[in-house]
């Protein structure tokens, strides 16, 4: 099954705010956080928002690439 292809407005329309939901790209890929008690209103811990790619942030953080795999997979960052 191919994966659906995320253009970057779109990830960025979905950024958790005003009732929408919260998605954040890692690695070329697109997940959904809007379920994870992490993400409230579309910003983790006050440091990082839903709508981008965090790629840059989340290398430099202790992460586990595990812990994405508990996330629904939107697609591929186009």
């Amino acid at each position: 099954m191919s994966q659906k292809k995320v253009t970057r407005q779109e990830l960025e329309a979905n950024n958790g705010k005003d009732g929408k939901p919260a998605w954040i790209a890692y690695q070329g890929k697109v997940y959904d956080v809007s379920e994870s008690s992490f993400w409230s209103d579309g910003e983790h811990m006050g440091m990082h928002n839903a709508g981008k790619d965090l790629t840059e942030d989340l290398d430099m953080t202790p992460h586990q690439d595990e812990n994405f795999n508990k996330l629904k997979l939107i697609g591929e960052l186009s």
